[in-house]
């Protein structure tokens, strides 16, 4: 049960906000002013802070600082009834997660504390985490499905997707959930070999069967007996390859390169490739029998633009890897307006590329939180532009706010660089300045 602590002054909103929370299946505990709220911050481990801009003696904002001081990186929603430009984008600079003005509507507080809870690293036998990848979209959850009901049989596997969405672990995953998960998983790049290296290394070779051949070796057909073979990049193999493998799949059995004696193998096949093999069994550079057997059980995993809710949960996933490797003392996170950021990107090399750029982020933000002038220049330039697209046809008024205060924590609050990021003019960003009660005296 994620654990709340609500900080407030005016005892109703104070009492009524935890009422709800609890509601919505959470611990929630109470503090009338920042003391209370350290004295309980130091006692219990908090998932989520809710805390008043304005209060008596230390502030909302002081106490965010003091909270980033300690090193304490939990995150904070920033609750005010005088809500402000300036206060908000303040706020976000020290370390706030998000930003709401008081009236609060119950739905959205209720959806901004599970989207801010969502970041949250995954736990340990958590539904919407299988092997090493992890995910909460319908499409993440369908693979996750389908992969659970083919591993335990015996069939072969077809992975599709696009480079970097982990089709590897995808197939170890296949392996992992089998019986076989005992014996060898051995992975092949089979575009990164030449014709003759690939077919001695899948199917081994006798000694005096090519120049070099001085011994005889094993291929990993005969190594990966009663275990997994991972065959990436399977649509680059050459016709010969393909031919040598087919019999392995219809015989079960391999015959080593120089040898005619076959040996018998127990192997399960599990196959990748970025290339659509169809059309390659349509222009003839690829069999259309071997297709069939490599295709009897298909995995598509999708790109990571078409599962962009998941890149939340990826992020945290990569930062709880990335801290056992951070210096003493160092509290890894990352802001929501990066968040934002990485959201708004179309990660051409999906989650490879993010688990890079978080990575980098974190060493350029010294192990401690993430910024958004820590991400590449193409994150924090194209965002804007599709971010405005984006937010004009899906968002709700809710989101469309978010992405007032996060154009202005960019620009520091100057509006008229604001208003150019959000694709709008001074006047419209002036008149839903008033709108979302976020006055100003900016310029």
């Amino acid at each position: 049960m994620p654990r709340l602590l609500v900080v407030d002054d005016d005892n109703a909103f104070r009492l009524s906000t935890a009422a709800l929370l609890r509601a919505d299946g959470h611990d929630v505990d109470v503090a009338a002013d920042a003391t209370a709220a350290v004295q309980a911050l130091r006692a219990r481990a908090y998932d989520l802070v809710l805390l008043d801009l304005r209060m008596p003696g230390i502030d909302g904002i002081q106490l965010v600082e003091t909270l980033r001081v300690w090193g304490e990186s939990v995150p904070v929603l920033m609750i005010s009834g005088y809500g402000t430009v300036e206060s908000a984008v303040r706020a976000m600079h020290l370390g706030t997660d998000d930003f709401l003005t008081k009236p609060v509507e119950p739905d959205v507080l209720s959806a901004r504390v599970a989207e801010l809870l969502e970041r949250r690293p995954m736990m340990a036998g958590d539904d919407a985490a299988v092997g090493g990848m992890v995910g909460r979209t319908e499409v993440m959850r369908s693979l996750f499905a389908s992969l659970r009901r083919v591993a335990p049989q015996d069939t072969t596997v077809l992975v599709t997707g696009e480079t970097g969405t982990g089709k590897e672990l995808v197939a170890r995953a296949v392996h992992d959930l089998s019986p076989r998960v005992a014996s060898s998983f051995i992975a092949v790049n089979c575009g990164a070999l030449g014709e003759g290296v690939l077919e001695s290394e899948l199917f081994g070779h006798v000694k005096g069967a090519f120049t070099g051949a001085v011994r005889d070796r094993a291929g990993v057909f005969e190594s990966a007996h009663g275990g997994t073979i991972f065959l990436d990049e399977v649509g680059e193999m050459s016709a010969s390859v393909q031919q040598r493998l087919l019999r392995v799949l219809q015989e079960r059995e391999v015959t080593r390169v120089g040898s005619a004696r076959p040996v018998r193998v127990d192997v399960r096949v599990v196959a990748a490739t970025n290339r659509n093999l169809a059309e390659l069994v349509e222009s003839s550079r690829f069999r259309q029998d071997l297709y069939y057997r490599l295709a009897v059980f298909p995995l598509v995993v999708p790109p990571l633009r078409e599962r962009r809710a998941d890149i939340p949960l990826l992020v945290a996933h990569t930062i709880e890897r990335l801290r056992d490797r951070a210096p003493d003392g160092a509290n890894l996170a990352c802001s929501s307006f990066a968040i934002r950021l990485m959201r708004n990107y179309d990660w051409p090399g999906n989650v490879r590329e993010l688990m890079s750029v978080v990575e980098r982020a974190a060493v350029d933000a010294g192990f401690r939180r993430i910024e958004a002038q820590h991400l590449p220049p193409e994150l924090r330039q194209g965002a804007d532009a599709a971010s405005e697209a984006r937010y004009r046809a899906t968002r709700s008024a809710d989101d469309e706010r978010d992405a007032i205060v996060a154009a202005l924590e960019q620009t520091d609050g100057a509006i008229a660089r604001a208003a150019e990021l959000l694709g709008m003019g001074r006047t419209t960003l002036w008149r839903k300045l008033k709108q979302y009660g976020l006055t100003s005296e900016a310029s």
